[in-house]
């Protein structure tokens, strides 16, 4: 998993396991931590502060104290790249 920034500002969490690719806001739900800190599970994300943690496939909550699922972006490969389908404007981000 690697963090990228959108716009420079907002945290975009990228995950690549068992062949998928995935794209998740960068931050918990449940507080303002960095989620590249955390660590992958067998289909799942957990937050290291809390140890909330997030099903990969659809961003729901497994764990609380967390009660907000992550918000999810569309990844594309294309050319060898990874791209991640944002709108414009501020990140929408569940906390």
């Amino acid at each position: 998993m690697k963090m990228a920034w959108v716009d420079g500002t907002d945290p975009v969490l990228v995950v690549h396991k068992d062949g998928r690719l995935g794209a998740y806001q960068g931050i918990c739900s449940h507080e303002y931590f960095e989620l590249d800190k955390g660590f992958l599970t067998a289909g799942s994300i957990t937050c290291a502060l809390h140890l909330s943690r997030f099903d990969l496939a659809t961003g729901d909550v497994l764990d609380p104290p967390a009660d907000q699922p992550l918000a999810m972006y569309d990844v594309l490969v294309q050319g060898g790249r990874i791209l991640i389908e944002v709108p414009e404007g501020p990140l929408h981000m569940n906390t």
